[in-house]
């Protein structure tokens, strides 16, 4: 199995198009989850790597074309996480993660126990 986040996403998110089992799906899910964390903090890193070489106007300008302006009271940090966040979330892996959760619920699986519930 792929350990690359998207290229996992992906597969699982393919793979669930053909399961109605919810236990199957459900260990889809929990891998999926694990890779959308990673991805996710992938690019928080790259994000975080590239805005420490932007003035904070820059910073502003990249936030608000990413749809996420850096509104008053925010700081810097929580800025590049709210750009971090947008990005990934554009993401096909992201995507793909999405569509891996809704195809897990319409079978009745999640990533919480059923004791929890």
């Amino acid at each position: 199995m792929d350990t690359n986040p998207t290229a996992l996403l992906l597969d699982l998110a393919s793979r669930a198009q053909d399961l109605s089992d919810r236990e199957a799906l459900q260990n889809l899910l929990a891998l999926g989850h694990r890779a959308w964390c990673e991805g996710v903090a992938d690019v928080r890193s790259s994000v975080r790597q590239n805005a420490s070489e932007l003035s904070n106007q820059q910073l502003a300008k990249r936030c608000a074309i990413a749809g996420v302006p850096w509104e008053t009271g925010m700081t810097r940090g929580e800025a590049v996480s709210a750009l971090a966040f947008a990005t990934w979330d554009a993401a096909p892996a992201a995507m793909a993660y999405t569509e891996l959760e809704e195809r897990a619920a319409l079978f009745g699986a999640c990533l919480l126990p059923e004791e929890l519930r």
